[in-house]
């Protein structure tokens, strides 16, 4: 989204070429050398680079955004400093996001920092109102930006800061960012030992710290400012040892952890009695698209959030995505009010959702009489090349667990006739519908409900939009996909003729010519699965006990969610900081009840201010 008048940060250059805000009357940067101010008041500030040494991780957090000029050059000493196999962590809050070109016409000025830059510069977060992580693979980093109010975004982060970096505009003119509440909350998430800088040393500044913990310093300042603060914890960091973590089942929920956990350095070790994609992620081709909720907006965050951030990783899969765009086609008369509705939300882009009259739809498809509304950020996609990729180093074990045991601080993995199959310190259920019988026995279990699909498609030269109505038409690469049955209740997956035919009649009611020509192909395939749905339709992500985590209930809506939530529950596994929001992460929590899910739904909006 483009940000409009109210989120717009107003940008100003002065006329020696440096960014100033219209709307705080400040500038971004010091007049004397903004990045030596960067690395005097915010790098040595905090201690850097010796406090990341030997560390494992490192988790640096930042009020104003801005430039991104202390993120490019905290990304640059990381790059040259960084400990063998560290990883970073960065958060960092922004109300008024600057555009990508904004910011590359600002860092421009530093031609030291053009590596951390271009990367910074190519993956700019969107500036839509909530959490966008980006990916720094060429610096072992990711990035998580807040959108948002700076007190919200404090509340909502799950992390915990060694390193912050306050550097909003000045509290005379931005009292909000530096108020009680907020460093109340920078306090709440810092770290054993968490270090913190900045270039105000206001009385209000200096108190609010110190009333809450911290060892504060007076230093002296950068060019013309006499002074700056330090400030520390005076506990110390422990470094705990990595968990073996198992994870069960090798769908797209499984993949998507194991995936997670890679990135932060760690191996999981998979079971799969069957093979991976042996249930509902087994189908050559698959439509990634978001869940639309014209009314509730946390629901329609969350699916907004997954989107981006699957579309972010499935494009650095070879042969992946089959088809760019889907249109969604209206299945009641009341659909073209709400499609209006729904692309005019704050969570998408402003290209991300558009309304289609019935001409601009039969462009894309077939006329269909109603119009649609195309989802430009959805696409289709080959499952077996996702889970080939983010499987392809995990340790796989082809044994089925039958059931799990709490043992001296640990879970124990049981197999047929109560072998064990290992123990671990931590266990993902991502078993689809499987994941449903291992939860027995657990109090407050999410509750699970199996609904049987059944899909056919065809090979040959058939080229096709991705299209939704309640039915789809999906093209595989090497043909197209269409369906699907949704039985509630049925467990079985022996496919039907039966099935076959409503799948076809239901295509022939919405796109008449395609399904001629599917008829004319000759051989047509099937197969059925079973999915694993929730009561109120949003999926479950995270911990269930000590050391066992859920992610399933993902229904027709794997391929969008589980990316993200995998990342949750790895973060959750490991004691890093998530990248969903805790109003999101509390939506799909294991042990989430009717009435949280109520209080939550009519809670205010995810951005807040």
């Amino acid at each position: 989204m483009t940000p409009d008048d109210d989120a717009s940060p107003l940008l100003t250059w002065t006329e020696e070429g440096e960014p100033r805000s219209g709307r705080f009357g400040d500038v971004y940067f010091s007049r004397d050398d903004g990045l030596a101010e960067t690395r005097a008041v915010f790098l040595e500030g905090c201690g850097l680079p010796d406090a990341w040494m030997g560390r494992d991780h490192f988790t640096a957090a930042e009020l104003g955004f801005g430039t991104g000029l202390n993120i490019a050059a905290l990304l640059d000493l990381w790059r040259r400093t960084r400990p063998e196999g560290g990883r970073l962590n960065i958060f960092s809050i922004e109300g008024f996001p600057l555009t990508a070109a904004e910011a590359a016409r600002a860092l421009g000025a530093w031609p030291e920092l053009t590596e951390a830059t271009e990367a910074l510069i190519a993956n700019w977060p969107a500036a839509t109102p909530g959490f966008h992580r980006v990916d720094l693979p060429g610096f072992d980093a990711v990035l998580d930006l807040a959108v948002g109010d700076a007190a919200w975004a404090l509340e909502q982060w799950s992390g915990s800061a060694d390193a912050w970096f306050l550097d909003g505009f000045s509290p005379a003119l931005n009292p909000g960012m530096w108020s009680p509440e907020v460093m109340a909350l920078i306090a709440e998430r810092s770290a054993p030992g968490a270090r913190l800088a900045t270039f105000t040393v206001a009385g209000a500044v200096r108190r609010g710290l110190a009333e809450h913990g911290f060892v504060v310093e007076k230093r002296p300042g950068h060019g013309r400012k006499r002074e700056r603060l330090e400030a520390r914890l005076p506990s110390v960091f422990e470094p705990s040892p990595p968990p073996r973590v198992a994870v069960i089942g090798a769908g797209i929920a499984g993949a998507s952890v194991a995936r997670a956990l890679k990135a932060q350095g760690l191996r999981a070790v998979v079971f799969e009695g069957e093979r991976p994609g042996a249930g509902g992620s087994g189908f050559p081709a698959a439509l990634v698209t978001p869940r639309l909720d014209a009314g509730d907006l946390g629901i329609a965050a969350l699916h907004a959030q997954a989107l981006e951030r699957a579309a972010h990783l499935y494009a650095s899969i070879p042969d992946a995505v089959t088809g760019h765009g889907v249109l969604q086609l209206p299945q009641a008369p009341r659909d073209a009010a709400r499609f209006e509705k729904i692309a005019r939300q704050p969570i998408w882009n402003d290209d991300d959702m558009v309304v289609l009259d019935d001409g601009a739809a039969s462009a894309a498809g077939e006329a269909t009489g109603q119009g649609g509304l195309l989802m430009k950020g959805a696409f289709a996609l080959r499952p077996a090349a996702v889970l080939s990729y983010w499987l392809s180093d995990a340790e796989m074990r082809s044994e089925r667990v039958m059931r799990l045991e709490r043992a001296y601080g640990r879970w124990r993995l049981i197999g047929e006739n109560d072998a064990v199959l290992g123990e671990v310190d931590a266990v993902v259920l991502a078993a689809g519908w499987g994941s449903a019988a291992l939860l027995e026995g657990f109090d407050q279990t999410p509750r699970l409900s199996p609904v049987r699909g059944q899909a056919d498609w065809i090979d040959g030269d058939v080229t096709i939009h991705p299209m939704a109505w309640g039915g789809y038409a999906v093209p595989t690469g090497q043909g197209v996909l269409f369906g699907a049955t949704h039985d509630r209740g049925d467990t079985g997956t022996a496919p039907s003729d039966d099935d076959s035919a409503r799948n076809l009649a239901t295509l022939e009611a919405r796109l008449p010519a395609l399904a001629k020509r599917i008829t004319a192909a000759g051989t047509v395939q099937h197969r059925a699965a079973v999915r694993a749905t929730t009561p109120d339709r949003l999926p479950v992500a995270g911990a269930l006990d000590d050391g066992l985590y859920v992610l399933g209930g993902l229904g027709s809506r794997g391929f969008c969610v589980a990316p993200l939530l995998g990342e949750h529950v790895g973060a959750l596994i490991l004691g890093q900081p998530s990248p969903l929001p805790g109003d999101l992460a509390a939506r799909v929590s294991p042990r989430r009840s009717s009435v949280l899910a109520e209080a939550l739904a009519s809670s205010s909006p995810t951005r807040a201010g």
